[in-house]
Parts: structure tokens; sequence; C-alpha cells
């Protein structure tokens, strides 16, 4: 027996707003029966769970427990600069000299993410020695 993922819920104070960052982030749509002021939005991935934005009254106030890591198609440098431009913070750099590492950064409600290198930046560097 097992459970599958089917959401992963992220509580907020504007679930449309919040939706439509991770929208531009994600590449994918936020559905067509959500809209402005909605409580409950989601973004349908493919092949995977549902970004599940459920409106919260109480404001984030700590670290999170779960967050999204996201490989990007193009590098991680790129892809940390695109989202810093939709909105996103910088809250830890964990990227090292050598091109290893991740960033940390944050939605625009403070929930934090990572961005991972890409696969063809892993695949570039030697294995850990």
């Amino acid at each position: 027996m097992a459970s599958t993922v089917t959401n992963i819920a992220i509580d907020c104070a504007d679930a449309y707003q919040l939706a439509c960052f991770w929208a531009e982030v994600t590449g994918h749509p936020v559905d067509a029966e959500d809209g402005p002021g909605d409580e409950e939005t989601a973004i349908t991935l493919p092949g995977g769970p549902t970004l599940y934005f459920n409106q919260v009254p109480e404001p984030k106030t700590t670290k999170n427990r779960l967050h999204l890591c996201l490989r990007p198609d193009t590098t991680r440098d790129e892809e940390v600069e695109r989202l810093l431009g939709l909105g996103a913070s910088l809250v830890a750099d964990r990227r090292e000299p050598d091109g290893r590492g991740w960033a940390v950064l944050a939605d625009p409600e403070g929930n934090e993410f990572c961005v991972l290198r890409a696969e063809s930046e892993r695949a570039a560097l030697p294995a850990p020695a």
C-alpha cells in the first residue's frame, strides 16, 4: 500500500496573486476557473502534483518546514536572476565557487524555495572526491 501526493498546499494571504507568481516560475498557467479574489487557486503541473494556494488569515511567521526545489531548464544563475526579476528575494546563497550548490529564494509572500543546478551543469562538473 502507498499514497500518492496529489497536491502541495501553500498557505498565503492572496491565493490568486501568489498563484500568478508561481505560474510564471513554472511556465504553467493558473487553472482557468480561478480568478482574482478566489480564496483557493491552483496550478496543475503536467505529470506532477498540483500547486494549491489556500488563502489563510494568519501571516507566515517562521521558516518553512517543507519547501520546493526547482531544477531549471537554463542555468541555475540565469534562473535565479529571472526569479528575482519576477519578485522573488534571495534568502541564502549556497552557491560554491566551483559551480556546485544552490540558492535559497523566497516568493513574494516569504515562502522559501531552492534553485538547484540544471542537469547540464551537473553533468559538466566532475563528481566530488
